[in-house]
């Protein structure tokens, strides 16, 4: 068995840290047969009584006789989360955000995933042309639910336009039998002036709305165009009037929906109200939040969080100096809450900073987008208080680092100010400029 069964991390008090595996051991088999991927290995560990395979850095091979609840983890995770490679994407779509990203930035930033399994383990969207049979076999198989699924447009002509991949028309094939296995699909549509739009997305909502009740969803996010786009596809990007058009027909077809179903299935991500200027529905319209990670229903859902708990605190007295970067998009969304802020802590004083963003060009107007050159260039030499705080998601997950390659660390010496990372649950929020 390679390295990538190598185990990284044994919980404390695990199952796995009382039958001495540790950190560096790498994984043979369990209960005699091989494991492929975190998969197999989630599946294999099921039963009550399980035997392991582990080697041992010294070489010598251990097989562990385990007893334990039905489900119960041994507490250990690898190397690789997937305990494999992921397999990279094959389409080359018109809209692909890596391919306009500019050269020279770090190479995991130009590796296309089309992997279902970070689909279920992350999140991620795939399109569902890397599939071959074994692989659907072995998705219904193991029920992995939920999927996330790429799927553009339902015109399947239009779709191998889109991809750029003759594999791409069997989508809806795939759909089906993951429909008829009960695995429950979050559906992706990324909108393209002229091209997926209008009849095509009407058509594209109808088409999906057939899986809704395995509890399917579905949201439309705007293409994102950046200023390195040489040699591709011309896309136009979508003014104030087309969102506006866009958000009439989509809520015409919500209300249709929730008529028929008792769910509106099909939501527009926030860009779409904050480009066509119109007022944001109360969080509730969002029904479950299934597709929050694709920006839908964010600003709704925060600005709940963040009066919820703010009507819960009592001002103080205490003199603070806070800043906050954003970018253009939510700019003004932020201006507003932080106005609300110091109305109840009036010693309270913080000052909201809209980022252009250069690094990728000013279509770009997305937080989650900003670099760390960026901030610099714009905020050197202003005074920022007793610290920035900038939005979480302008970071690596789970890490300091921007996606220029600038961490924190390197923030605060250029800027000399404390840095902080702020998050997007309302109240969590306030915590970040209070405490």
């Amino acid at each position: 068995m390679d390295s990538q069964n190598v185990i990284f991390k044994v919980e404390k008090g695990s199952i796995a840290e009382e039958m001495g595996i540790e950190p560096g051991d790498i994984l043979i088999n369990i209960n005699d047969t091989d494991v492929k991927d975190v998969f197999d290995y989630r599946y294999l560990i099921q039963d009550e009584y399980i035997e392991v395979g582990i080697k041992k850095p010294n070489g010598e091979d251990w097989v562990i006789e385990i007893e334990k609840d039905e489900y119960e983890d041994l507490g250990i995770s690898f190397e690789r989360g997937l305990m494999d490679n992921a397999k990279s994407c094959s389409n080359k779509c018109i809209f692909c955000f890596i391919d306009q990203l500019p050269k020279g930035m770090r190479d995991t930033l130009y590796f296309k995933d089309d992997d279902t399994r970070l689909s279920f383990l992350q999140g991620n969207y795939v399109s569902l042309t890397n599939m071959k049979e074994e692989d659907i076999e072995r998705l219904i198989f193991y029920h992995l639910s939920p999927i996330n699924i790429s799927v553009h447009t339902t015109d399947m002509e239009l779709r191998k336009f889109m991809l750029k991949n003759p594999n791409s028309k069997k989508v809806m094939e795939y759909i089906q039998r993951f429909y008829d296995a009960g695995i429950v699909m979050n559906f992706q549509i990324v909108l393209c002036k002229g091209i997926n739009d209008g009849k095509f997305l009407e058509k594209s909502i109808w088409d999906l709305s057939r899986f809704i009740t395995n509890g399917a969803s579905l949201s439309v996010v705007p293409f994102g165009m950046t200023k390195f786009r040489d040699g591709l596809e011309k896309i136009q990007l979508f003014d104030k009037y087309d969102c506006c058009g866009i958000i009439d027909s989509v809520e015409k077809i919500q209300k249709e929906l929730l008529k028929r179903f008792g769910t509106k299935f099909v939501f527009l991500s926030d860009e779409f109200y904050l480009k066509a200027e119109r007022k944001f529905h109360n969080a509730d319209f969002y029904e479950n939040f299934s597709q929050l990670e694709n920006g839908v229903g964010m600003i709704s859902l925060m600005k709940k969080e963040f009066f919820e708990y703010l009507d819960c605190l009592k001002g103080d007295d205490k003199k603070r100096h806070i800043s906050i970067a954003t970018g253009s998009a939510s700019y003004n969304f932020i201006l507003n809450l932080t106005y609300e802020l110091t109305k109840k802590f009036k010693y309270t004083k913080i000052d909201v900073y809209e980022i252009k963003n250069n690094f990728f060009g000013n279509t770009i107007t997305v937080s989650g987008l900003l670099t760390g050159k960026d901030i610099i260039e714009q905020l050197s030499g202003k005074s920022l208080g007793d610290f920035l705080l900038i939005p979480e998601n302008a970071f690596r997950a789970d890490d300091t680092v921007m996606l220029d390659d600038i961490c924190i660390d390197e923030l605060e010496k250029k800027l000399e100010c404390k840095i902080k990372a702020a998050s997007s649950d309302g109240a969590k929020f306030i915590d970040n400029i209070l405490f």
